[in-house]
């Protein structure tokens, strides 16, 4: 006999539902109907194929937990359209009609962060879940924006339409419950997921003058994820380019980082130059791609991040920012010493000449200016291969990193490879055979110490000659 509790069970009930509707499938081959709700489309499980285990412990448990306290959740954006290509998520974030006071009462590990928008971190153990409440697209009238355009303050609430209607990408406006397995659908995102292409939500250019950035976005996308970009949203970019130079240093900087470390750097700079983007992000960036050497060794250092992205191992933006900039250090470095200055005196001039150019336009933070000038200056030491040079190079804390970058410079032809195969024996080979392999000091006479004397006593230099 059937339990009647059992009946009232949601939980039993859900999984005799599930149990019909994958009946229902094999016998009559067809997937359950796509819902509209409001303005949203409804897409179910059977039709799109992404499963709840495919979404994180952290963001199933912000999900779970905000709806069982009334609240609607989901999880949203760049998370959804991956899943959608088969792609793993870097992070879930998540999207809600709770107030961001509201979630902090229902999660204990929860803090409040930002200014311009106000979000919360949800902590469960490694994984912060980020969850944001629902915004509106602020009416061009009552906007806070500078002279451009560009959208200053954005920080008014809304609903789950308002908050679609206002994400850049129809396939970064995407709404999956985990709790029904379905995707909420204001602007066709599915369709151009699965059509591949990259559309702008809106009039593109009234939206890249509300945020410019979007131009390094939808290049940053376009090349990460292989998706063309619609023609209507990649015409107006060239006309509006310079609106980059508007942006503060800063954001400028944060977007620059996720597209060289994005594990597609060398499709993202040759899409930049393509649709001539490129200016402005780095100063001299042309001139550093236009040189025959230069341009070889940058792209060897994109490509070196991407492989090392991929392989899932550590990378550092210091490195990659040493890399880019390093063909414009040599040649202000030369310059200075052809001016009559002394090397170390000019490498010194020289790394902080760049450093402070560059800054003037992209805010690269000083706490990357140590790693990137020590980089910099062990790569003549490298050619040092007499007395006990070597010996202290070896010993230093960066000189993995280092080789590393003077590896590349080997591989682009600015030095000769027989350099870095003589590090590579030298850095593993026992101590008789590195004996055997130090040159003979080249390094200039050594200048004699003066010892410290004693009250009333002479050096040798003093002693009267008989």
């Amino acid at each position: 006999m059937y339990n009647s509790a059992r009946r009232r069970d949601p939980a039993a009930i859900s999984t005799f539902s599930t149990m019909i509707k994958r009946l229902f499938k094999r016998v009559f081959g067809k997937s359950a109907p796509v819902r509209v709700v409001g303005a949203a489309h409804v897409i179910p499980y059977e039709k799109h194929g992404v499963s709840r285990d495919g979404i994180s412990h952290g963001a199933k448990r912000v999900t779970d937990g905000l709806q069982a306290a009334g609240f609607q959740a989901f999880v949203v954006g760049g998370a959804v359209r991956d899943l959608l290509l088969d792609r793993q998520p870097k992070d879930f974030d998540v999207a809600t009609d709770a107030t961001p006071e509201e979630v902090k009462r229902v999660f204990r590990r929860a803090r409040i962060i930002g200014r311009r928008f106000r979000l919360v971190h949800v902590m469960f153990g490694e994984e912060t879940v980020e969850v944001s409440t629902f915004r509106r697209a602020i009416d061009a009238e009552d906007a806070e924006t500078d002279a451009h355009g560009r959208i200053l303050r954005d920080n008014e609430f809304g609903d789950q339409q308002q908050d679609a209607a206002r994400r850049d990408f129809t396939a970064n406006a995407l709404f999956y419950d985990p709790a029904t397995q379905e995707i909420f659908d204001y602007h066709n995102g599915y369709a151009d997921i699965r059509a591949n292409v990259l559309r702008m939500i809106g009039d593109p250019e009234v939206r890249y003058r509300e945020d410019p950035v979007r131009m390094l976005r939808a290049v940053r996308l376009s090349a990460k994820l292989g998706m063309k970009i619609d023609p209507a949203t990649a015409a107006p970019i060239f006309k509006m380019k310079e609106l980059l130079s508007n942006v503060p240093e800063a954001r400028l900087f944060d977007e620059m980082l996720k597209l060289l470390l994005s594990g597609h750097a060398m499709p993202c700079i040759k899409k930049l130059r393509a649709m001539d983007l490129h200016h402005g992000m780095l100063p001299m960036l042309d001139v550093i791609l236009e040189q025959p050497m230069g341009e070889k060794f940058v792209m060897l250092a994109l490509e070196n991040t991407d492989q090392r992205i991929a392989e899932e191992k550590a990378t550092s933006p210091a490195f990659l920012f040493a890399a880019l900039l390093w063909h414009e250090v040599l040649a202000a470095w030369k310059a200075k010493q052809d001016a009559g200055e002394k090397p170390i005196g000019a490498m010194h001039a020289a790394m902080d000449e760049v450093l402070d150019r560059q800054r003037a336009q992209l805010a690269i933070p000083r706490r990357y200016d140590t790693v990137m000038k020590e980089l910099w200056l062990m790569q003549p030491r490298f050619e040092q291969r007499g007395g006990q040079r070597p010996l202290r190079l070896l010993a230093l804390p960066r000189f993995r990193a280092a080789y590393d970058f003077m590896l590349l410079r080997c591989e682009s032809g600015e030095v000769e490879t027989e350099l870095g195969t003589w590090w590579e024996e030298f850095q593993h080979a026992n101590d008789d055979r590195r004996a055997e392999m130090l040159l003979p000091d080249t390094g200039g006479p050594k200048k004699r110490r003066r010892r410290s004397k004693k009250p009333g006593s002479a050096t040798q230099s003093e002693l009267p000659i008989d």
